[in-house]
């Protein structure tokens, strides 16, 4: 397999013999690594090489982990993301996954069982995203909708939707009229139904909402504790 067949991993490791033994185990398991010390040379590379899963150590010097990770997750939502750390408390692990990062995984810990969860994540983001087939470009009221190129436009203007806006807004096409149930989103977006989950999809329904707010025939309709209608009135 060449290099560029393999899936790439970003690893932000400060510790010189973990960071090298980690190359090395995940790089004998098919992955092409890269190796940063500290936050804003991974934060760079990240930029610049756009791999497919981050592991981060939360102690980095010039950036620490959590605000690596708040960046990498500002840049790309759905990137997803492993933090690595000595710490066990629940403090930092309620504040990693606020951020947004898909695994915690203490120190000391078993490479095996670090593949493990990596292919873990990347299987449930591979199946999420053939669940999710593109339903091509439709009219929503007076928008058109481009879910295969994450496009919204109104009268020849466009905006541009992340992956997971258009995938939830393509959720809520589908069920026009009738309501697109929270756990059902939630799970085929995220994978889970968890409370931050639930945090996280509020606030793109919300988003949406101000995406479509100019024509005001089309409402995002919230059945409490059940789920959401898309409804474009005549």
């Amino acid at each position: 397999m060449s290099s560029d067949d393999k899936i790439k991993i970003l690893l932000a490791e400060d510790d010189e013999n973990m960071g090298y033994l980690l190359v090395e185990y995940l790089g004998s398991n098919g992955f092409d690594v890269s190796l940063f010390r500290d936050g804003e040379s991974a934060f760079a590379g990240f930029r610049r090489t756009r791999p497919a899963i981050c592991i981060i150590d939360i102690m980095l010097p010039k950036m620490d982990g959590f605000t690596l990770a708040g960046k990498i997750k500002e840049t790309d939502p759905d990137i997803p993301l492993i933090i690595l750390s000595a710490r066990s408390m629940k403090d930092d692990k309620i504040k990693g996954f606020r951020i947004g990062v898909d695994d915690y995984v203490t120190k000391p810990f078993d490479e095996e069982e670090l593949v493990l969860r990596i292919n873990a994540i990347l299987s449930r983001v591979n199946n999420n995203h053939s669940r999710l087939r593109s339903i091509g470009s439709v009219p929503i009221g007076k928008y058109i909708f481009d879910e295969s190129n994450q496009l919204l436009s109104l009268t020849g203007v466009s905006q541009r939707l992340t992956i997971k806006e258009s995938r939830i807004l393509g959720l809520l096409y589908r069920s026009a009229g009738n309501i697109a149930k929270r756990d059902d989103i939630m799970t085929a977006i995220w994978g889970d139904t968890g409370y931050y989950t639930g945090r996280s999809l509020d606030v793109f329904i919300s988003k949406l909402r101000g995406y479509l707010k100019n024509d005001p025939d089309i409402k995002i309709t919230t059945i409490p504790t059940v789920g959401y209608i898309l409804e474009v009135g005549k």
